[in-house]
């Protein structure tokens, strides 16, 4: 399935994303969802987070964030947790960047390595 043209319509554009996102989801699979919506949290609460899941048994968990017009309700709604970067509105390209250095931060977290000096 082909990511969103830019020539689609905001909802016909939505509707793709979230067709894609829920695609790419089974069952067996958890998603975290970062959406301006969602919880502002600590670093190492959103460690916590990852290791509560880690300890559930969890296969895989997958993490989203909304477009340009924020997360489809469907994704929401399938989301384990939701997290907030703050009130802000950021650039997709941005907030993808703050996702990966925040999941980074929690493995390094969990493992006792230095990086996170709280």
């Amino acid at each position: 399935m082909a990511l969103p043209s830019r020539h689609l319509s905001r909802a016909a554009g939505r509707e793709r994303r979230r067709a894609y996102a829920l695609a790419l989801c089974d069952d067996d699979r958890d998603i975290a969802a970062f959406d301006e919506r969602g919880k502002a949290t600590t670093s190492p609460a959103f460690a916590q987070f990852i290791a509560d899941e880690r300890d559930q048994g969890r296969k895989a968990l997958w993490f989203a964030i909304g477009g340009a017009e924020g997360l489809d309700e469907s994704v929401r709604a399938r989301a384990t947790a939701i997290f907030s970067f703050g009130a802000m509105t950021l650039p997709h390209q941005l907030a993808r960047i703050l996702a990966a250095e925040q999941i980074y931060r929690a493995m390094t977290i969990l493992s006792g390595h230095p990086y996170h000096r709280a």
